[in-house]
């Protein structure tokens, strides 16, 4: 038998090499400009130029640059004289924080129901059934409106009742997966072995169905940035002296034609963060979801 040189053995019949995966452009992007705004909220005070409060009237609707504006003010002023850069990065740490708290308020209230009506089951199950299916049909603005011009306005009271918009679908997801856990082999053998309902649904449902719930706040979480947006946009969000990216909407509205940049710049966040937000949420869906791999 003569001898092969290893040379002659053809080159297909090595394994293939494994392809890496690599992350989409736009997921790049949209992680890159999320970065870039959490960095600017948490560092608001740092990077601000000036106060967002202060007023300079001599220098009112300053152009921003490439408008015939200067560097002292690169995105112009506002019709007090403000630093419309200043007030926008105020205003990104204060809609960030707002959509942020509202999320978790909404992912945990949802959640604890969810959960509640699995365990029990009969009428406790059908109570919140019930009180999801009025939440999924009651007009959430109608009720936010009604609740501010009652109540007033203040940020934690603003927080807390974004935080009941989009509940019900937390919790028509926690109890179907709960439910579904609980006829698996798993979550049986550790009712058997005695351990608490808290024990049970904290330790060992809960983390089993974190990627879906994740998942679903991302995409949550750009809507409740534009609800924000819009009800502070009519006046009834952020109160001054705070900002946030709707109020800075809402004000530049009666200078659209003078000045326009007060209106565009926090615009352009609203839509670039909910884009960015969605499009991470949907790359994360596609991730983690085994059903669509």
């Amino acid at each position: 038998m003569s001898d092969i040189p290893l040379d002659a053995v053809p080159a297909a019949s090595a394994p293939p090499a494994r392809k890496r995966a690599r992350l989409p452009g736009m997921v790049i992007f949209a992680i890159a400009w999320l970065l870039l705004m959490l960095l600017t909220a948490l560092a608001a005070d740092l990077v601000s130029p000036y106060s967002y409060t202060a007023l300079d009237l001599q220098n009112r609707l300053t152009p921003p640059i490439g408008m015939g504006g200067e560097w002292v003010d690169p995105l112009g002023t506002d019709e007090l004289g403000r630093d419309v850069l200043s007030r926008l990065i105020a205003s990104i740490r204060m809609s960030l924080l707002i959509a942020f708290g509202a999320t978790v308020i909404s992912a945990v209230l949802g959640v604890s129901l969810g959960f509640l009506a699995a365990h029990f089951r009969g009428v406790v199950e059908q109570a919140v059934l019930a009180l999801v299916d009025f939440q999924a049909s009651m007009p959430f603005l109608i009720l936010a409106l009604a609740v501010l011009a009652f109540f007033g306005n203040s940020l934690p009271l603003f927080i807390c009742l974004l935080g009941l918009h989009g509940w019900e679908r937390y919790a028509r997801i926690a109890r179907g997966l709960a439910v579904s856990a609980g006829s698996q082999g798993y979550a049986a053998a550790v009712k058997g072995l005695g351990a608490s309902p808290w024990r049970v649904y904290g330790r060992h449902v809960l983390p089993n169905i974190a990627s879906t719930l994740i998942v679903s706040m991302t995409l949550s979480f750009p809507e409740i940035i534009l609800l924000e947006s819009g009800l502070s946009f009519l006046g009834l969000g952020v109160q001054p002296p705070m900002t946030s990216l709707g109020n800075m909407v809402g004000y530049g509205r009666e200078y659209l034609t003078r000045a326009p940049w007060i209106l565009l710049a926090p615009s352009s966040v609203i839509v670039l963060t909910t884009l960015c937000v969605s499009l991470l949420g949907d790359w994360l869906r596609d991730r983690l979801d085994p059903t669509l791999r």
